[in-house]
């Protein structure tokens, strides 16, 4: 039970540090970054410009991510969320306004994390240039995810492995699929 409680308060500490943020760097640039990822619409308009300009990898790319993207969302949106209910951050650790735009939703897991990392993920082994390139703002979509009071860093960490598990049967399902029919 202390270490339960040992761990909260420290979270609950990083929590209350990360709103607290008010550097240009993160008032300038995390709300747009919340506003792309609303919605999952910055991924699909990575999707959109791998299918426009990156060929047949691009292509292969596009769908193994908005396939990733999809099953994150069920397991975290349709699954997790349904099965752990958590408050939302306290509004009062956050001094800007940002606060006021959250969702009514369980807390736990971040639906955006687990999107923005299962696109990342899915996305990497097939064209390692773009994977690299989406997971620039996968990390900004983390740390915005805290610092809008909308998640505790748990939350995000519980969405980022759910991306992963996501990217990885995404990954897995062809194979998994030919060796069945076959």
């Amino acid at each position: 039970m202390r270490l339960l409680a040992s761990v909260r308060a420290g979270e609950n500490g990083l929590t209350k540090r990360m709103a607290s943020w008010d550097s240009v760097w993160a008032r300038g640039l995390l709300p747009p970054v919340e506003d792309a990822a609303e919605h999952t619409k910055l991924w699909w308009a990575a999707a959109a410009l791998m299918v426009a300009g990156g060929g047949w990898r691009g292509r292969r790319a596009a769908v193994a991510g908005v396939a990733g993207m999809a099953v994150a969302q069920v397991l975290s949106n349709g699954v997790a969320k349904q099965l752990v209910e958590r408050r939302r951050p306290p509004k009062e650790w956050f001094p800007h306004e940002d606060v006021e735009d959250r969702p009514e939703s369980s807390s736990f897991p971040s639906g955006h994390t687990a999107a923005a990392v299962a696109f990342t993920a899915a996305v990497a082994p097939t064209w390692p240039w773009a994977g690299t390139a989406c997971a620039v703002p996968t990390v900004l979509v983390a740390i915005e995810r805290v610092h809008s009071g909308a998640h505790y860093p748990s939350d995000v960490a519980a969405g980022a492995v759910i991306g992963l598990a996501a990217a990885a049967v995404v990954r897995a399902a062809p194979r998994l699929l030919l060796r069945h029919l076959g």
